[in-house]
Protein backbone atom coordinates (compact mmCIF):
# COMPACT_ATOMS: atom_id res chain seq x y z
CA UNK A 1 0.00 0.00 0.00
CA UNK A 2 2.81 2.39 0.88
CA UNK A 3 4.30 1.86 -2.58
CA UNK A 4 1.05 3.07 -4.15
CA UNK A 5 0.86 5.99 -1.72
CA UNK A 6 4.46 6.90 -2.54
CA UNK A 7 3.65 7.04 -6.25
CA UNK A 8 0.73 9.38 -5.57
CA UNK A 9 2.85 11.73 -3.46
CA UNK A 10 5.59 11.76 -6.09
CA UNK A 11 3.09 12.57 -8.85
CA UNK A 12 1.48 15.40 -6.89
CA UNK A 13 4.86 16.92 -6.07
CA UNK A 14 5.75 16.80 -9.77
CA UNK A 15 2.54 18.76 -10.52
CA UNK A 16 3.47 21.38 -7.91
CA UNK A 17 7.31 21.35 -7.93
CA UNK A 18 7.81 24.73 -6.27
CA UNK A 19 5.52 24.21 -3.27
CA UNK A 20 6.56 22.56 -0.03
CA UNK A 21 4.29 21.64 1.57
CA UNK A 22 1.84 21.27 -1.32
CA UNK A 23 -1.38 23.02 -0.20
CA UNK A 24 -4.84 21.67 -0.86
CA UNK A 25 -6.01 24.80 -2.67
CA UNK A 26 -3.97 27.98 -2.45
CA UNK A 27 -5.17 31.32 -3.80
CA UNK A 28 -3.37 32.68 -6.86
CA UNK A 29 -2.89 36.38 -7.57
CA UNK A 30 -1.77 36.63 -11.19
CA UNK A 31 -3.22 39.92 -12.42
CA UNK A 32 -4.19 43.41 -11.29
CA UNK A 33 -4.93 42.67 -7.63
CA UNK A 34 -2.28 45.03 -6.20
CA UNK A 35 -3.10 47.75 -8.72
CA UNK A 36 -6.80 47.68 -7.87
CA UNK A 37 -6.10 47.52 -4.13
CA UNK A 38 -3.87 50.58 -4.39
CA UNK A 39 -6.60 52.39 -6.32
CA UNK A 40 -9.19 51.37 -3.74
CA UNK A 41 -7.05 52.61 -0.85
CA UNK A 42 -6.24 55.87 -2.64
CA UNK A 43 -9.96 56.45 -3.22
CA UNK A 44 -10.63 56.02 0.55
CA UNK A 45 -13.72 53.94 -0.37
CA UNK A 46 -12.73 50.71 1.33
CA UNK A 47 -16.09 49.72 2.85
CA UNK A 48 -19.14 48.50 0.91
CA UNK A 49 -19.57 51.80 -0.93
CA UNK A 50 -17.27 51.88 -3.93
CA UNK A 51 -16.99 51.19 -7.63
CA UNK A 52 -15.40 47.76 -7.28
CA UNK A 53 -18.44 46.29 -5.50
CA UNK A 54 -20.70 47.25 -8.40
CA UNK A 55 -18.12 46.16 -10.98
CA UNK A 56 -17.64 42.79 -9.28
CA UNK A 57 -21.40 42.22 -9.14
CA UNK A 58 -21.66 43.06 -12.85
CA UNK A 59 -18.83 40.70 -13.77
CA UNK A 60 -20.41 37.82 -11.84
CA UNK A 61 -23.91 38.29 -13.20
CA UNK A 62 -22.60 38.53 -16.76
CA UNK A 63 -20.48 35.41 -16.34
CA UNK A 64 -23.29 33.35 -14.79
CA UNK A 65 -26.02 34.90 -16.98
CA UNK A 66 -28.30 35.89 -14.12
CA UNK A 67 -30.21 39.14 -13.76
CA UNK A 68 -29.09 40.20 -10.28
CA UNK A 69 -25.95 39.67 -8.20
CA UNK A 70 -25.62 41.02 -4.65
CA UNK A 71 -22.16 40.97 -3.07
CA UNK A 72 -22.18 39.67 0.52
CA UNK A 73 -19.45 39.33 3.14
CA UNK A 74 -19.32 35.51 2.84
CA UNK A 75 -21.25 32.55 1.47
CA UNK A 76 -22.84 31.58 4.79
CA UNK A 77 -24.30 35.05 5.30
CA UNK A 78 -25.41 35.01 1.66
CA UNK A 79 -27.53 31.90 2.28
CA UNK A 80 -29.10 33.44 5.36
CA UNK A 81 -30.01 36.68 3.58
CA UNK A 82 -31.22 34.80 0.48
CA UNK A 83 -33.64 32.72 2.56
CA UNK A 84 -34.95 35.68 4.58
CA UNK A 85 -35.38 37.82 1.45
CA UNK A 86 -37.25 34.97 -0.24
CA UNK A 87 -39.77 34.88 2.61
CA UNK A 88 -38.69 31.71 4.41
CA UNK A 89 -40.41 31.81 7.79
CA UNK A 90 -39.42 30.72 11.27
CA UNK A 91 -39.60 26.94 11.83
CA UNK A 92 -40.14 26.08 8.18
CA UNK A 93 -38.07 23.22 6.78
CA UNK A 94 -35.65 23.13 3.86
CA UNK A 95 -34.57 19.84 2.36
CA UNK A 96 -30.83 19.59 1.85
CA UNK A 97 -28.08 16.98 1.78
CA UNK A 98 -26.23 15.41 4.69
CA UNK A 99 -22.92 15.43 2.79
CA UNK A 100 -22.20 19.15 2.72
CA UNK A 101 -20.10 21.79 4.45
CA UNK A 102 -21.56 22.87 7.79
CA UNK A 103 -22.34 26.36 6.46
CA UNK A 104 -25.28 25.02 4.42
CA UNK A 105 -27.10 23.77 7.49
CA UNK A 106 -25.87 26.56 9.77
CA UNK A 107 -27.21 29.27 7.48
CA UNK A 108 -30.62 27.59 7.36
CA UNK A 109 -30.71 27.67 11.17
CA UNK A 110 -29.46 31.30 11.18
CA UNK A 111 -32.57 32.08 9.12
CA UNK A 112 -34.62 30.33 11.87
CA UNK A 113 -35.59 27.48 9.58
CA UNK A 114 -34.69 23.79 9.92
CA UNK A 115 -32.74 21.58 7.53
CA UNK A 116 -34.12 18.16 6.61
CA UNK A 117 -31.30 15.82 5.60
CA UNK A 118 -31.61 13.41 2.68
CA UNK A 119 -29.05 11.33 0.81
CA UNK A 120 -26.74 12.14 -2.09
CA UNK A 121 -26.03 10.29 -5.32
CA UNK A 122 -22.67 8.59 -5.75
CA UNK A 123 -22.68 9.76 -9.38
CA UNK A 124 -22.83 13.49 -8.49
CA UNK A 125 -21.88 13.67 -4.77
CA UNK A 126 -24.89 16.01 -4.50
CA UNK A 127 -28.51 15.78 -3.37
CA UNK A 128 -30.28 12.70 -4.69
CA UNK A 129 -33.63 13.34 -6.43
CA UNK A 130 -34.70 9.78 -5.58
CA UNK A 131 -33.91 10.20 -1.88
CA UNK A 132 -35.71 13.54 -1.86
CA UNK A 133 -38.78 12.05 -3.54
CA UNK A 134 -38.76 9.17 -1.08
CA UNK A 135 -38.84 11.57 1.86
CA UNK A 136 -41.62 13.65 0.32
CA UNK A 137 -43.82 10.65 -0.49
CA UNK A 138 -43.36 8.91 2.86
CA UNK A 139 -43.16 11.73 5.36
CA UNK A 140 -45.20 14.66 4.04
CA UNK A 141 -48.84 15.51 3.44
CA UNK A 142 -50.58 18.35 1.63
CA UNK A 143 -52.80 20.51 3.85
CA UNK A 144 -54.51 23.89 3.58
CA UNK A 145 -51.35 25.34 5.14
CA UNK A 146 -49.06 23.79 2.54
CA UNK A 147 -46.80 20.74 2.49
CA UNK A 148 -46.32 19.48 6.05
CA UNK A 149 -43.77 17.09 7.52
CA UNK A 150 -46.00 14.50 9.21
CA UNK A 151 -43.41 13.82 11.93
CA UNK A 152 -42.27 17.32 12.90
CA UNK A 153 -45.52 19.08 11.89
CA UNK A 154 -43.42 21.78 10.23
CA UNK A 155 -44.06 23.21 6.78
CA UNK A 156 -41.68 22.19 4.00
CA UNK A 157 -40.73 25.34 2.10
CA UNK A 158 -37.83 24.54 -0.21
CA UNK A 159 -35.13 22.23 -1.47
CA UNK A 160 -31.51 23.38 -1.42
CA UNK A 161 -28.91 21.11 -3.04
CA UNK A 162 -25.19 21.84 -2.87
CA UNK A 163 -22.90 21.34 -5.88
CA UNK A 164 -20.25 19.32 -4.06
CA UNK A 165 -16.61 20.16 -4.85
CA UNK A 166 -17.90 22.04 -7.91
CA UNK A 167 -19.68 19.05 -9.49
CA UNK A 168 -23.26 19.90 -10.55
CA UNK A 169 -26.10 17.89 -9.04
CA UNK A 170 -28.95 16.50 -11.14
CA UNK A 171 -30.56 19.91 -10.90
CA UNK A 172 -33.19 19.39 -13.61
CA UNK A 173 -34.79 16.49 -11.72
CA UNK A 174 -34.63 18.41 -8.45
CA UNK A 175 -36.28 21.39 -10.12
CA UNK A 176 -39.11 19.14 -11.37
CA UNK A 177 -39.67 17.87 -7.83
CA UNK A 178 -39.89 21.46 -6.59
CA UNK A 179 -42.45 22.28 -9.28
CA UNK A 180 -44.52 19.17 -8.50
CA UNK A 181 -44.65 19.92 -4.78
CA UNK A 182 -44.83 23.71 -4.91
CA UNK A 183 -41.44 24.24 -3.26
CA UNK A 184 -38.79 26.92 -3.75
CA UNK A 185 -35.53 25.78 -5.29
CA UNK A 186 -32.38 27.35 -3.84
CA UNK A 187 -28.87 26.34 -4.87
CA UNK A 188 -25.83 26.33 -2.64
CA UNK A 189 -23.41 26.95 -5.50
CA UNK A 190 -20.64 28.10 -3.14
CA UNK A 191 -18.09 25.80 -4.77
CA UNK A 192 -19.26 25.79 -8.38
CA UNK A 193 -18.33 29.07 -10.08
CA UNK A 194 -17.58 27.99 -13.65
CA UNK A 195 -19.65 24.77 -13.49
CA UNK A 196 -22.53 24.04 -15.85
CA UNK A 197 -25.44 21.63 -16.18
CA UNK A 198 -26.84 21.25 -19.71
CA UNK A 199 -24.63 24.25 -20.60
CA UNK A 200 -26.45 26.44 -18.04
CA UNK A 201 -24.39 27.85 -15.18
CA UNK A 202 -25.06 26.39 -11.76
CA UNK A 203 -26.97 28.75 -9.53
CA UNK A 204 -29.39 29.89 -12.22
CA UNK A 205 -32.03 27.15 -12.06
CA UNK A 206 -34.15 28.20 -9.11
CA UNK A 207 -35.46 31.06 -7.01
CA UNK A 208 -31.95 32.13 -5.99
CA UNK A 209 -28.50 30.81 -5.24
CA UNK A 210 -25.20 31.77 -3.65
CA UNK A 211 -21.50 31.70 -4.48
CA UNK A 212 -18.49 31.80 -2.15
CA UNK A 213 -15.17 33.57 -2.65
CA UNK A 214 -13.38 32.28 0.42
CA UNK A 215 -9.58 32.07 0.28
CA UNK A 216 -9.65 28.49 -0.97
CA UNK A 217 -12.27 28.88 -3.70
CA UNK A 218 -11.83 28.93 -7.50
CA UNK A 219 -11.48 32.71 -7.29
CA UNK A 220 -11.18 34.59 -4.03
CA UNK A 221 -11.87 37.97 -2.49
CA UNK A 222 -10.27 36.86 0.78
CA UNK A 223 -13.71 36.39 2.24
CA UNK A 224 -16.87 36.99 0.29
CA UNK A 225 -20.07 35.67 -1.21
CA UNK A 226 -22.73 36.54 -3.75
CA UNK A 227 -26.48 36.07 -4.05
CA UNK A 228 -27.66 35.31 -7.58
CA UNK A 229 -31.29 35.66 -8.65
CA UNK A 230 -33.54 36.59 -11.55
CA UNK A 231 -36.17 37.74 -9.04
CA UNK A 232 -35.97 41.55 -8.85
CA UNK A 233 -38.01 41.76 -5.64
CA UNK A 234 -35.83 39.21 -3.88
CA UNK A 235 -32.70 41.04 -5.06
CA UNK A 236 -33.99 44.38 -3.77
CA UNK A 237 -34.87 42.88 -0.38
CA UNK A 238 -31.49 41.12 -0.12
CA UNK A 239 -29.60 44.29 -0.95
CA UNK A 240 -31.68 46.28 1.57
CA UNK A 241 -31.43 43.75 4.40
CA UNK A 242 -27.70 43.26 3.92
CA UNK A 243 -27.08 47.02 4.29
CA UNK A 244 -28.71 47.23 7.76
CA UNK A 245 -32.17 47.82 6.23
CA UNK A 246 -31.42 51.54 6.11
CA UNK A 247 -33.74 53.69 4.03
CA UNK A 248 -32.10 56.07 1.56
CA UNK A 249 -31.83 59.58 2.96
CA UNK A 250 -29.19 62.33 2.75
CA UNK A 251 -28.49 62.21 6.49
CA UNK A 252 -31.17 60.48 8.57
CA UNK A 253 -30.68 56.96 9.95
CA UNK A 254 -34.03 55.26 9.47
CA UNK A 255 -34.16 51.46 9.42
CA UNK A 256 -37.44 49.77 8.50
CA UNK A 257 -36.48 46.22 9.47
CA UNK A 258 -33.95 44.32 11.57
CA UNK A 259 -31.10 44.43 9.09
CA UNK A 260 -27.66 42.88 8.77
CA UNK A 261 -24.28 44.49 8.11
CA UNK A 262 -23.40 41.85 5.52
CA UNK A 263 -22.31 43.73 2.38
CA UNK A 264 -18.96 42.92 0.79
CA UNK A 265 -16.35 45.67 1.33
CA UNK A 266 -15.00 47.48 -1.72
CA UNK A 267 -11.46 46.43 -0.84
CA UNK A 268 -12.42 42.73 -1.16
CA UNK A 269 -14.36 43.37 -4.35
CA UNK A 270 -11.26 44.96 -5.89
CA UNK A 271 -9.46 41.62 -5.59
CA UNK A 272 -12.48 39.83 -7.08
CA UNK A 273 -12.54 42.14 -10.09
CA UNK A 274 -8.95 41.24 -10.90
CA UNK A 275 -9.57 37.53 -10.40
CA UNK A 276 -12.53 37.61 -12.78
CA UNK A 277 -10.27 38.97 -15.53
CA UNK A 278 -8.52 35.61 -15.78
CA UNK A 279 -11.22 33.23 -14.58
CA UNK A 280 -11.24 31.46 -17.96
CA UNK A 281 -7.53 30.71 -17.55
CA UNK A 282 -8.12 29.42 -14.01
CA UNK A 283 -10.85 27.05 -15.19
CA UNK A 284 -8.75 25.80 -18.10
CA UNK A 285 -5.75 25.23 -15.84
CA UNK A 286 -7.83 23.32 -13.29
CA UNK A 287 -9.38 21.15 -16.03
CA UNK A 288 -5.93 20.28 -17.34
CA UNK A 289 -4.91 19.24 -13.82
CA UNK A 290 -8.01 17.07 -13.48
CA UNK A 291 -7.22 15.33 -16.78
CA UNK A 292 -3.68 14.61 -15.59
CA UNK A 293 -5.02 13.20 -12.33
CA UNK A 294 -7.60 11.08 -14.17
CA UNK A 295 -4.94 9.50 -16.38
CA UNK A 296 -2.57 8.88 -13.47
CA UNK A 297 -5.15 7.33 -11.13
CA UNK A 298 -6.60 5.10 -13.87
CA UNK A 299 -3.10 3.63 -14.29
CA UNK A 300 -2.80 2.70 -10.61
CA UNK A 301 -6.42 1.53 -10.27
CA UNK A 302 -7.75 4.25 -7.96
CA UNK A 303 -11.09 5.94 -8.66
CA UNK A 304 -10.79 9.60 -9.59
CA UNK A 305 -14.16 11.36 -9.42
CA UNK A 306 -15.10 12.86 -12.78
CA UNK A 307 -17.76 15.38 -13.72
CA UNK A 308 -21.29 13.88 -13.84
CA UNK A 309 -23.27 13.21 -17.00
CA UNK A 310 -24.56 16.38 -18.75
CA UNK A 311 -22.27 18.50 -16.58
CA UNK A 312 -19.14 20.58 -16.91
CA UNK A 313 -17.34 20.85 -13.58
CA UNK A 314 -14.89 23.49 -12.46
CA UNK A 315 -13.00 20.73 -10.61
CA UNK A 316 -12.68 23.00 -7.61
CA UNK A 317 -11.37 20.20 -5.39
CA UNK A 318 -10.10 17.06 -7.09
CA UNK A 319 -11.36 13.92 -5.40
CA UNK A 320 -10.37 10.28 -5.20
CA UNK A 321 -12.33 7.40 -3.70
CA UNK A 322 -10.40 4.81 -1.72
CA UNK A 323 -11.57 1.32 -0.82
CA UNK A 324 -12.38 1.78 2.85
CA UNK A 325 -12.19 4.15 5.77
CA UNK A 326 -9.05 2.40 6.98
CA UNK A 327 -7.33 2.97 3.63
CA UNK A 328 -8.58 6.57 3.58
CA UNK A 329 -7.18 7.27 7.04
CA UNK A 330 -3.88 5.59 6.19
CA UNK A 331 -3.49 7.75 3.09
CA UNK A 332 -4.47 10.95 4.89
CA UNK A 333 -1.82 10.22 7.51
CA UNK A 334 0.82 9.28 4.93
CA UNK A 335 0.26 12.21 2.58
CA UNK A 336 0.16 14.88 5.25
CA UNK A 337 3.29 13.45 6.87
CA UNK A 338 5.03 13.79 3.50
CA UNK A 339 4.08 17.46 3.02
CA UNK A 340 1.11 16.99 0.70
CA UNK A 341 -2.09 18.41 2.14
CA UNK A 342 -5.11 16.17 1.71
CA UNK A 343 -8.37 16.02 3.59
CA UNK A 344 -11.44 13.80 3.99
CA UNK A 345 -15.01 14.73 3.21
CA UNK A 346 -16.83 16.77 5.83
CA UNK A 347 -18.38 14.94 8.75
CA UNK A 348 -21.99 14.29 7.75
CA UNK A 349 -24.51 16.78 9.11
CA UNK A 350 -26.52 13.82 10.43
CA UNK A 351 -23.55 12.96 12.68
CA UNK A 352 -23.17 16.44 14.19
CA UNK A 353 -24.67 17.38 17.56
CA UNK A 354 -25.94 20.88 16.55
CA UNK A 355 -28.32 19.24 14.05
CA UNK A 356 -29.50 16.33 16.18
CA UNK A 357 -32.96 17.89 16.43
CA UNK A 358 -33.35 18.10 12.63
CA UNK A 359 -35.32 15.51 10.71
CA UNK A 360 -33.36 13.07 8.56
CA UNK A 361 -33.80 9.87 6.64
CA UNK A 362 -31.24 7.12 6.11
CA UNK A 363 -28.27 8.30 4.06
CA UNK A 364 -26.33 5.16 3.07
CA UNK A 365 -24.62 6.68 0.02
CA UNK A 366 -23.49 9.69 2.04
CA UNK A 367 -22.04 7.37 4.68
CA UNK A 368 -20.30 5.26 2.02
CA UNK A 369 -18.74 8.37 0.47
CA UNK A 370 -17.77 9.87 3.82
CA UNK A 371 -15.66 6.77 4.51
CA UNK A 372 -13.83 6.90 1.17
CA UNK A 373 -13.49 10.49 -0.14
CA UNK A 374 -10.11 12.18 -0.15
CA UNK A 375 -9.58 15.66 -1.60
CA UNK A 376 -6.15 16.15 -3.15
CA UNK A 377 -4.20 19.30 -4.13
CA UNK A 378 -6.15 21.36 -6.66
CA UNK A 379 -4.51 24.78 -6.84
CA UNK A 380 -3.96 26.47 -10.17
CA UNK A 381 -0.56 25.20 -11.32
CA UNK A 382 2.05 27.85 -12.01
CA UNK A 383 3.65 26.82 -15.28
CA UNK A 384 7.35 27.36 -15.79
Amino acid sequence: MNDKFSKIIQFIKELYPDENPVPLHAPRFLGNEKKYLDDCIDSTYVSYVGKYVTEFEDKIKNFTNVKNAIAIVNGTAAIQIMLIAAGIKKDEEIITQSLTFAATAAAIRHAEAYPVFVDVDKSTLGLSPESCEYFLKKYTKITKNGLINKVTKRKIAAIMPMHTFGHPVDIIQIKKICENYGLFLFEDAAESLGSYYNNIHTGSFGKASILSFNGNKTITTGGGGMILTDDDDLAEKARHLSTTAKLKHPWAFIHDAIGYNYRLPNINAAIGCSQMEYLDYILQNKRETALLYDKFFSEINITFFKEPKNAISNYWLNTILLNSQDERDAFLNYSNNFAVQTRPAWTLMTHLKPYSDCFRIDVPDSEWLEERIVNIPSSVRIKR
